[in-house]
C-alpha cells in the first residue's frame, strides 16, 4: 500500500518505524510544524520529523487543513491508507476521505472510555485497573470512528504516566502491524463504539497538578503517578515551589494537619493527607535537580514543616 503517516510525538514513533521496516511505501509524513523549546527557544523538530528525515521521506507540515493547497497536496499522493497518531490536528472530511481506505487512527486507550487528548494521564487518575491501544476508524468526531482493533493491559500499582506511556506506544506499533493487512484487504470488522460508555479525556494544565493536601492519600498517589512527567505534581515549601516525583503509600496511621511532615528519614518523608498519608522519596526543589528525598534531606530539615502552606 501507498500509506501517509500523521503524529508529532514520541508516542508516534514505533508505528512509523514499523512501516518503514514493511513491504509498504511511506509517501509522506504529515507533523506539526516546528517549535520553539528550551531556554534559547530555537526551533525544534518534532520526534517524527526527526525520524521520518532520517529515512529521507517527505515531511508536510501545513499549520492546519483550511488551506486549499494543502488539502490538494494530501489529495494528490493518491494514498490507499492514511495512519494517524497522537498528530495534534483535527482533520477535515476532505482529508479523511483523500485515501482509498481512509485514515485509521492509533489512540492511547480502550475507547469508548477516554476520547480526546489525555487517555493515559486519566486512566490512571481514576484509578482504572486497565487501559490499552484502539484501532479506529477515524469520522469527523473526537475520537468517535468505529473500532477495528483492541489490545489492553494492566494498569499497574506503580505506573506513572511516562512509564505507561512507554509500553503503549509499544503496542501501538504492534496493533498496527497485526492488523493491516486485514484492513487493506477489507476483511476486519468494525465494531461501533457504545455511546453509554463514553468518557472523556481532558487535556491537562498547569493548575491542576498542584496538590491538595486535604483529599486522600490514594487520590494523591494517583495524581502524583498521572502527572509525571508533566505537569509534575506540586506544593509549597517555605514559599518555593517543591515538585513531588514520586510517592509511595505509608503504613503509618497518625493524623495531623493535612501537609504536615509527620516523619523523615532516608525512607521518604511522610506527609499527612486528608485520610491517610503519603511517602515522598523523589523530589525537586525550585532551581535544584529532581533528587532522592534522601538527598535532600542532607541540606535541609523538614521537621515539622508544613507543605503548601
Amino acid at each position: 500500500m501507498k500509506i501517509i503517516y500523521a503524529g508529532t510525538p514520541e508516542f508516534a514513533l514505533p508505528a512509523l518505524q514499523a512501516l518503514i521496516a514493511s513491504p509498504h511505501e511511506v509517501v509522506a509524513v504529515y507533523t506539526q510544524p516546528d517549535r520553539p523549546a528550551g531556554r534559547g527557544r530555537k526551533l525544534q523538530m518534532s520526534p517524527v520529523k526527526a525520524l521520518a528525515l532520517e529515512h529521507g521521506l517527505s515531511v508536510c507540515q501545513p499549520v492546519n487543513f483550511k488551506d486549499h493547497e494543502d488539502v490538494q497536496g494530501l489529495q494528490e499522493l493518491a494514498a490507499d491508507l492514511m495512519v494517524v497518531a497522537a498528530y495534534g490536528l483535527l482533520l477535515p472530511p476532505a482529508v479523511l476521505n483523500a485515501p482509498r481506505l481512509g485514515c485509521v487512527n492509533i489512540h492511547a486507550s480502550l475507547l469508548p472510555r477516554w476520547r480526546g487528548a489525555a487517555p493515559i494521564q486519566r486512566a490512571i487518575l481514576a484509578g482504572d485497573c486497565e487501559t490499552g491501544i484502539t484501532l479506529m476508524q477515524m469520522d469527523e468526531g473526537l475520537d468517535t470512528g468505529n473500532m477495528l482493533a483492541r489490545s489492553s493491559i494492566p494498569i499497574e500499582h506503580d505506573m506513572t504516566a511516562a512509564s505507561l506511556h512507554d509500553r503503549l506506544m509499544v503496542m501501538g506499533g504492534d496493533l498496527l502491524m497485526e492488523n493491516l493487512e486485514a484492513i487493506e484487504s477489507s476483511r476486519i470488522s468494525a465494531e461501533i463504539q457504545d455511546a453509554g460508555l463514553v468518557t472523556y479525556a481532558a487535556k491537562l494544565n498547569r493548575d491542576e497538578a498542584r496538590i491538595d493536601w486535604a483529599k486522600d492519600a490514594k487520590r494523591l498517589l494517583r495524581e502524583i503517578r498521572a502527572y509525571n512527567p508533566w505537569p509534575v505534581s506540586h506544593t509549597s515549601l517555605r514559599g518555593q515551589n517543591l515538585k513531588i516525583w514520586s510517592a509511595s503509600a505509608s503504613s503509618e496511621s497518625e493524623s495531623g494537619e493535612p501537609g504536615r511532615v509527620l516523619a523523615h528519614d532516608r525512607q521518604g518523608i511522610r506527609v499527612v493527607c486528608g485520610n491517610g498519608i503519603i511517602n515522598i522519596t523523589q523530589l525537586q526543589l525550585a532551581g535544584r535537580k529532581r533528587q532522592s528525598a534522601a538527598d535532600m534531606l542532607n541540606s535541609i530539615n523538614l521537621t515539622a514543616e508544613r507543605l503548601g502552606a
